[in-house]
């Protein structure tokens, strides 16, 4: 895969654009956190239809789509902390199930309107709340989730943006150092499914983003490198890293199966909100089972 400047600029600027917005939800508060990934959480459930239809060769009537989307919505907010209240009322107790109620009503109404409901979408629409929703709220989870290491004679405590920054950090180095690193040695294809990958730069885009990701953490945290920290924190980045690249080629697998190249056009060079997060709903799965098997 020859390397193109052209492409590399677009991608690169469009990179810096989406950059700054993630780091705006992320960083300021627990609410511009909820909304990015509220944002993004609806995004990813469009295209994702989209995709469905074209791979079934069927319509998706409206009520079935918001129906899916608001009980997705209400199994997100089922993951959101006690902080997330307005006026006492709390989210995740007085919001998640009236909204999934509201979205199970669509749903029925959907599935008896005079519409035909194509069975193997509805089934592959199903799946989407575990592909979409529970992963992000399983990001929000990580967001007031506490953990707690002891790391030889140090301790270390990592919880609310943390961990969801260590994800997205694994997932953008190696997605850009697989790129570069592919785009100049890369021969091996890496799977039919996205021919344009190849072993060489998905070896060494987890392999850079294990290193950067642990290195930088720990001189983040103690302005030198402490190898146990830098070991426990490139373990989640090597997790994130591999089931990143799975997320990616899994996208990849359907936008093949809907003969389309990309699923969305919100962002020059990279598509749609599933090109841009597919490697991240798989990799903040794995990332939680990880650190709830590990502690």
């Amino acid at each position: 895969m020859a390397f193109n400047v052209k492409v590399f600029q677009t991608r690169a600027l469009s990179a810096v654009v989406f950059a700054a917005v993630m780091l705006a939800g992320l960083l300021w508060n627990q609410w511009s956190f909820l909304l990015l990934f509220s944002i993004i959480h609806f995004g990813c459930w469009w295209e994702y239809f989209n995709l469905l239809e074209k791979i079934h060769n069927t319509s998706i009537n409206s009520f079935i789509r918001q129906g899916f989307m608001l009980t997705g919505f209400g199994i997100m907010l089922l993951f959101c902390a006690p902080q997330y209240h307005i006026a006492g009322y709390a989210l995740k107790t007085n919001l998640a199930i009236p909204v999934s109620a509201a979205g199970f009503v669509m749903l029925v109404m959907g599935i008896f309107s005079k519409e035909p409901v194509h069975l193997k979408a509805m089934g592959a629409s199903a799946l989407g709340w575990l592909y979409i929703s529970l992963s992000w709220g399983l990001m929000i989870f990580l967001y007031h989730h506490v953990v707690t290491v002891n790391l030889g004679d140090s301790q270390y405590e990592f919880s609310g943006k943390f961990l969801p920054l260590v994800i997205v950090a694994s997932i953008w180095i190696n997605d850009t150092m697989a790129y570069i690193v592919g785009s100049f040695i890369g021969k091996t294809p890496l799977s039919p499914v996205s021919p344009k990958k190849t072993w060489e730069g998905t070896v060494g885009g987890v392999i850079l983003s294990v290193v950067l990701v642990g290195v930088l953490t720990s001189l983040l945290v103690h302005n030198n490198v402490q190898w146990l920290l830098v070991a426990f924190i490139g373990a989640i980045a090597l997790v994130a890293s591999i089931t990143g690249t799975l997320g990616d080629l899994l996208e990849s697998k359907l936008k093949r199966m809907a003969n389309v190249k990309d699923s969305g056009n919100i962002m020059p060079g990279h598509g749609g909100f599933l090109d841009r997060f597919d490697s991240m709903l798989l990799a903040t799965t794995a990332v939680t089972i990880f650190l709830l098997l590990l502690y």
